[in-house]
């Protein structure tokens, strides 16, 4: 069984990062290069991350890939 804990707490820190810096989800999404319905999949858990999503929106969101993380 897999925990998937560590993916519940990223998608938690990048909406709080989000909400802290007054940005809107539709931006951050084309800055990273999704589409909003890609970045809403991501963070609503219908996508699992990869390392790759982990890098395109810590650099969308100006912060290192190790602040997603908490």
């Amino acid at each position: 069984m897999k925990n998937h804990s560590a993916e519940i707490d990223v998608r938690k820190y990048i909406k709080q990062i989000i909400n802290s810096k007054g940005l809107k989800q539709k931006s951050v999404a084309i800055k990273a290069g999704y589409t909003e319905q890609q970045f809403s999949n991501l963070l609503n858990g219908r996508k699992v991350f990869k390392v790759d999503d982990v890098l395109r929106i810590a650099n969308a969101l100006e912060v290192t890939p190790n602040d997603l993380f908490g």
